[in-house]
């Protein structure tokens, strides 16, 4: 579980163009919207894209999406429960 946080950290860095954070800045139990982050929903649907295209996996409703993307461990989590065998 520890090596997919981190992988996905950097993803997250990547994809949303996070250029001043690394992904020591961010704690993996850390509330990612409404923090000091500060994604924004459109952060949520870019995240969505890349759930989907490197895992694989949906999110099915926006009350779903609530509680995974709460941190970085709670979508690393539904990844590992979800994810296509």
């Amino acid at each position: 579980m520890d090596e997919l946080i981190e992988k996905l950290k950097e993803q997250i860095i990547e994809q949303l163009n996070l250029e001043d954070l690394s992904p020591e800045d961010i704690d993996a139990d850390a509330p990612l919207f409404d923090s000091e982050i500060g994604l924004d929903s459109i952060d949520a649907l870019e995240i969505i894209v890349l759930l989907e295209r490197q895992y694989g996996v949906k999110i099915s409703s926006q009350e779903e999406g609530k509680k995974v993307f709460h941190s970085v461990r709670s979508i690393a989590e539904y990844i590992t429960e979800k994810q296509p065998k």
